[in-house]
Formats: structure tokens, sequence, C-alpha cells
């Protein structure tokens, strides 16, 4: 069957099951069990593979309940992002490669009515007077959604799919991201309340690493998250809150900043506070947090080297509050950050670890950085495929203190 075929078999089978039920008054399961019995029925005739058949119950279903052609791509669990541009250009990434799908969705207003109902679902609007909006799908994946005439393409779709298992540190190193001995090195670094960033571009996966992490944590300190869309799956922690960002409204009204949640955390007495990610004046209430008592405190932030984020700091503090003093700016950000972790996806789409750096202090007008573990290439590296490892500098460890203080004696 052609995927021209294709797609009238499901125009018409909706047609069919539009015509035959008042939909309003049927349920999920008996809904399903009609489709398939229509799509049976319509496809005895001729060959259709049994993954073609359940496309088609898939797309029907969707088109009336859920969210039409996305459905059966966000069943995939092999499709890690959706890249949909207007109705015709639809990309997805699977397994660090990026592909266009040779199918589209009926009309813009179709496209347009599952983007309500995203969004809907999360309790938010986007319209043209309001025309970008993030938000999540009810399985937790990462959605951004831009309507003309801002997208010039049509209405454009950015879904970061939601893994259904929490990242740990073993499937890390079982990545080749890092080694089981680093693994347990940072896991010491938790324990002991260093404030640690993790930064790397985009795609380099920060949040991932982010996840991994948060499950070092001792499961009964009391963890507040924060996030623009929520995304950490902590999952070894019972005293846990999480918070969310909010958009106003159409009428300017009820906006949730992340300056706002992270000025609320500090007053529910919090053992930790994880910020999803820093991207603008909000970096100041991070650091004073960090710097008055919440000791191991995570996030992340977009950049492209440890040193890098560190002037990426500086500038998104400077955006909450321009009259501090840039050398007052960078005391902070000293005092603050007790180590930096660079991510990055290299040239064959594989994650590494790059960096592991500690942050020593302010002199002579600049940070002083002092480099732990540096990604190193091996010979064997090819450009269509990286080797290497993460190697220990000669640099030892200086800021040992919190360990000390964690009962702690191993080194690092």
């Amino acid at each position: 069957m052609t995927h021209e075929q294709e797609q009238g078999l499901v125009e018409e089978i909706k047609k069919h099951i539009s015509g035959s039920f008042i939909l309003s008054q049927i349920d999920d399961d008996i809904l399903e069990d009609k489709i398939k019995e229509a799509v049976n029925e319509r496809t005895g005739g001729q060959y259709c593979s049994v993954e073609q058949k359940l496309s088609i119950v898939q797309q029907v279903y969707g088109s009336i309940r859920g969210f039409g052609l996305l459905n059966s791509i966000l069943n995939d669990d092999s499709i890690t992002e959706v890249m949909i541009n207007g109705t015709d250009n639809i990309f997805i990434e699977q397994s660090g490669k990026l592909f266009k799908l040779d199918r589209s969705f009926e009309s813009q207003k179709r496209l347009e009515d599952i983007i309500q109902r995203i969004v809907g679902l999360a309790g938010r609007e986007v319209n043209q007077a309001n025309p970008i909006c993030d938000t999540t799908l009810p399985d937790g994946s990462r959605v951004n959604v831009v309507l003309p005439p801002v997208a010039l393409c049509g209405p454009t779709i950015t879904i970061r799919k939601f893994s259904k298992e929490p990242m740990t540190m073993e499937k890390l190193i079982r990545f080749g991201s890092l080694t089981e001995e680093i693994a347990g090195k940072l896991r010491l670094l938790v324990k002991a309340r260093y404030n640690i960033f993790v930064c790397g571009g985009t795609g380099s996966g920060k949040t991932t690493f982010l996840n991994a992490l948060s499950n070092f944590i001792p499961h009964d300190e009391r963890v507040i998250t924060i996030e623009d869309t929520a995304e950490l799956q902590i999952e070894n922690v019972d005293n846990l809150v999480r918070l969310e960002t909010r958009n106003a409204n159409s009428t300017g009204a009820g906006e949730i900043s992340m300056t706002d949640l992270i000025k609320s955390s500090l007053r529910m007495r919090p053992d930790r506070i994880v910020v999803g990610e820093v991207r603008g004046g909000e970096a100041l209430d991070m650091l004073q947090a960090m710097n008055t008592g919440h000791d191991g405190s995570l996030s992340t932030g977009h950049a492209n080297s440890t040193r890098d984020m560190l002037s990426r700091l500086e500038t998104m503090v400077l955006q909450g509050a321009a009259n501090v003093p840039l050398e007052a700016i960078r005391q902070q950000i000293a005092s603050a950050v007790d180590i930096i972790v660079h991510l990055s996806r290299l040239r064959d789409r594989s994650r590494k670890t790059m960096e592991i750096t500690e942050v020593l202090g302010y002199e002579n007008d600049e940070i002083i950085l002092n480099p732990l573990y540096v990604f190193e290439e091996s010979p064997e590296s090819t450009v269509a495929k990286v080797r290497g490892v993460l190697k220990r500098t000669e640099n030892r460890m200086q800021n040992d203190f919190k360990l000390r203080l964690a009962g702690i004696r191993e080194t690092i």
C-alpha cells in the first residue's frame, strides 16, 4: 500500500467512525477497537503489513482523540527529536542523525488544531498575539511552538522527547560519556555539597547529565527543582518540590519567572536547589543562593567551554543587575561555583564529557580555573568515529574543604 493510499484510507475510516458513533459517548478502548475493525475490513482485499495497519489505527485514533500524525511519530521510541516546519516538512532525529519523513499533515488548520490541543493540556495558550510557547506533553517531552506570522514557513513545533527511564551514571558510562572512576568522583562531589554547573552546546546532553548527577543526592534531603519546562527525573528523593515557570496570558498578566521561583524556593527550607537551566537575570539569584548556605546546588547553561560558561554567567547577571560592577560579579561567581562540567556533541554525533574543572577563586581581575579532567582523542580516532578518553590532569584538586567537612578522605 502506497503512502497516498494509506492517507486516503485514514481519511475514509475517520469519516466512517465520526459518522457512525457519538464520539463524546464512547470511551477510548471501545473507540480503538472500532477503528481496528474498520481497518481490518477495508484492508482485507489487499496486502497491508501489520506495521502499516498499526500506523493507520494510530493515525485515525490520534486524529480523533490525540495528535493525529504526530501520535505515531511520538510512539516510536527510537525517535529522540521531532521538528515540524509547517505542514509538509517533518524531520526526526534517530541515532543522532536527521531524516525527513515522507509524510505531511492534511492542512495548516489541522496542524494548528493539534498545537492548540498540546498547549491546552498544560493550561497554556498560543495565538497570533502570543505566538511563542514552551510547554510539555503528558509524558514530559519538551515542546516549543512558534506560530505565523513569526514562523514564516507555517506553524512550527520542536519536540525533545522524554526518556521513559531516568538517566543514570551507569548508562552514561555504558554510552562512553565518562568512566566508572570519574562517575565515582562526581558522586563524592555531589555528596559533599559542591556547587556544580554543567555546560555545553545545544543537544550536548546537559539536562541528561544533570539528571544523572541529581540522582547522587542523598535521599533524606529536601530538594527544590526549578525549570522553564519540567524535564528532570529525580527518583531517589522523597522530599522533592518541582517548580515550573509560567508565561504571561493574553492580557500580559500572570507570568511566573525563574527569578520569582528561585526567590520563593529560598523560603521553602531547601537543602539543595536544582535549576534546570539559567538563561538570564535569574543567574544572580542563583549565585546568591549558592553563596548563602545552599551548597550542593546544581544547574546547567549554554556555553562552548568552561571559560565561556564564566563569561556567559557574567552576561546573564548583568541582564538582571546592570549596575553591579564586573569585579563584584566575578567575585560572586568565583565564590559560588565550585565545579564546571563541560559537555560536547562531537562530529560523529556522540556526546562526550570534555572537561571537569575546579573554580579556585578570583585573582588579578580574572577567575582562576584548575582543570582536573580533560578529554583527549586517541590516535585511532577518525572523521567518522571519535575515540578518546577523559584523562586526569596533573593538577591537584585544591578546594577539598567540603570533602573533609563531609568526612570524605578520598582525593579527587
